[in-house]
């Protein structure tokens, strides 16, 4: 059996670098304490438990420290930025007729579920495909 959990360790620190993202580290770990746990237990079940405690303590403890370390900073994409931005219609809207608005100087295809008049100010809701859903700016 300590032939096995060798194998084990050695398919999971191969993943392991594989991968960029911690996948099977915390297996890795449990497969190398179990591999020492075999050389003192000839008793599989014994060395199975092993291989699961370690690997769950060790995701446990791990887990909550990583995500200290991990930056996660959303960029928004260039259109993404035009959410929640204010603009001005630059070609009359209706629920049933597209028109166009100005924001942050792009002229863009815009839908309104109201009539907006050329000169009205509006703020983007949504974006669907290249059109920006709108609405009248309440001020």
């Amino acid at each position: 059996m300590t032939l096995f959990w060798g194998v084990l360790f050695l398919l999971f620190v191969v993943i392991e670098l594989a991968t960029v993202n911690l996948v099977t580290i915390w297996f890795a770990v449990g497969a190398l304490v179990s591999l020492f746990v075999s050389y003192f237990v000839d008793n599989v079940i014994i060395q199975t438990a092993v291989f699961i405690v370690v690997s769950l303590i060790s995701l446990l403890l791990t887990k909550p420290i990583l995500r200290k370390f991990k930056v996660v900073n959303f960029e928004p994409t260039n259109s993404d930025r035009f959410i929640g931005k204010k603009g001005d219609v630059v070609k009359r809207i209706t629920p049933k007729e597209k028109g166009e608005v100005k924001v942050l100087g792009t002229i863009w295809t815009a839908t309104s579920d109201e009539t907006l008049e050329v000169g009205d100010e509006i703020e983007v809701l949504k974006i669907d495909g290249v059109k920006l859903i709108v609405k009248k700016e309440e001020k």
